[in-house]
């Protein structure tokens, strides 16, 4: 599964929602019990989420999976 979005850039949004909300690594992933070296694959897109990852991601900062991945909340056309 390829979550890559415009231009290269991979999950976009989570990185752009954790720094938001002033959180560190370390704490996102203590709270999602993951590694905080997991978490930064994530960022920098060297590891792809399960879906069950991206739903607790999507809940854990209350945003749409869309966001995480581009960064924009879907939006119908």
């Amino acid at each position: 599964m390829l979550l890559c979005c415009q231009g290269g850039d991979w999950m976009v949004g989570l990185r752009e929602i954790r720094r938001k909300k002033k959180l560190n690594q370390q704490r996102v992933a203590f709270d999602l019990n993951i590694t905080r070296e997991a978490l930064s694959h994530y960022e920098n897109g060297r590891r792809d989420p399960s879906l069950a990852m991206l739903v607790r991601m999507s809940e854990y900062f209350n945003v749409s999976i869309d966001y995480l991945i581009t960064g924009h909340e879907f939006e119908k056309k």
